[in-house]
């Protein structure tokens, strides 16, 4: 008896917990908790797609608001999906099948993340599948010419807390038009907790050999160059402060990193580890795209409230954005982000944490 009854109560435990949280244009927006009763929990929002608190054995890793209102007020992309392009287009233009195209600029002259309205300003359909691996499935539709963009495009991320505490996220995606798609998430992390101090002492591991320089608007303009020599050379592990105390010029241009990395291999593989310097978390990246924007976080508004009613810092945190390369589009050399209408897109990104 006393078995079966320890059986039931694991059974009806419940590992997702959803809650009206507000609106957004008009649409009731959800809070969505994740509980993989192993040690990783997550809270999600269908506004945006937004990861709002990310748990680990009790700390939350990530940095963010306390409220959706605070989360209209952002302006860094916290948690958030982005789409339908990830990272920049350069003066919000591109060429595709012989005609022009011309997006909404968001990011001086260029088009940053989607547009004004990207998917991170948008309030998703939602489904819970409440299984040993607990899952939240979004999704949205992208009208022809949005921000500019090609083609009606259907897209669905689902974000599944795994047995072995990682938090994967599959993006799916079609299109009845040739457009583009490259969609990434741009988490904030902080493996001491979001309001344990900076990175500059957090240890990222990296196997990437090459690195894509920007001009000082931040976009990369065609170069592929190697790594060694540069604060750019994660191979071995190194820390943050390592790079910003340096004096190169790519380094000081920003005030830290914001940059895309290439990554060695193909297909779905370990990429990475970043390791806090003060629990010792660490959280193991694999993915199968082809880069990572590591951002620094170099630019916050200090101004804006975050979680617990405390006020971001510059190099609180540390985003690790899987992506094509940034203005890919132009340049033929560099991973394409088309997507056909014959072809569906398809990509995993996975952070496990130990």
């Amino acid at each position: 008896m006393y078995n079966c009854i320890n059986i039931f109560k694991r059974r009806i435990k419940m590992s997702i917990v959803k809650k009206l949280c507000g609106v957004a244009d008009g649409c009731d927006v959800y809070s969505i908790k994740l509980d993989n009763e192993k040690g990783l929990k997550a809270e999600i929002l269908t506004y945006g797609g937004i990861i709002k608190n990310l748990w680990y054995n009790g700390v939350d890793v990530l940095l963010g608001r306390d409220s959706l209102e605070g989360y209209f007020e952002d302006t860094g992309y916290m948690g958030a999906l982005i789409g339908r392009n990830s990272n920049r287009i350069y003066n919000a233009e591109f060429m595709l099948n012989g005609e022009k195209y011309t997006l909404n600029k968001n990011d001086g002259e260029h088009n940053l993340h989607g547009g004004k309205c990207g998917f991170d300003r948008k309030v998703w359909d939602f489904k819970l599948v409440d299984k040993e691996e607990p899952s939240l499935i979004l999704s949205l539709v992208s009208d022809d010419m949005e921000e500019g963009y090609p083609g009606k495009v259907k897209v669905k991320v689902t974000y599944t807390l795994t047995k072995e505490n990682s938090i994967k996220i599959h993006y799916e995606g079609t299109t009845n038009k040739d457009t583009i798609l490259s969609m990434t998430n741009h988490a904030y992390f902080n493996l001491n907790g979001h309001d344990n101090g900076l990175i500059d002492d957090h240890i990222l591991t990296l196997q990437s050999s090459f690195y894509t320089p920007n001009t000082p608007d931040c976009m990369p303009y065609g170069e592929i160059l190697k790594v060694d020599g540069t604060p750019f050379d994660f191979r071995n592990g190194k820390t943050f402060k390592e790079g910003f105390e340096s004096d190169f010029d790519q380094i000081k241009l920003f005030g830290g990193y914001d940059h895309n990395l290439v990554l060695d291999g193909f297909g779905y593989r370990k990429v990475g580890t970043l390791k806090g310097d003060k629990t010792n978390i660490q959280m193991e990246i694999y993915t199968d795209l082809p880069g990572v924007q590591i951002y620094s976080g170099n630019v916050i508004n200090e101004k804006l409230i975050a979680k617990d009613g405390k006020p971001n810092k510059i190099h609180q945190s540390v985003c690790l954005e899987t992506q094509v390369f940034p203005n890919g589009i132009n340049y033929s050399h560099f991973p394409s982000p088309i997507l056909k209408k014959s072809e569906k897109y398809d990509t995993t990104t996975e952070y496990k944490f130990i």
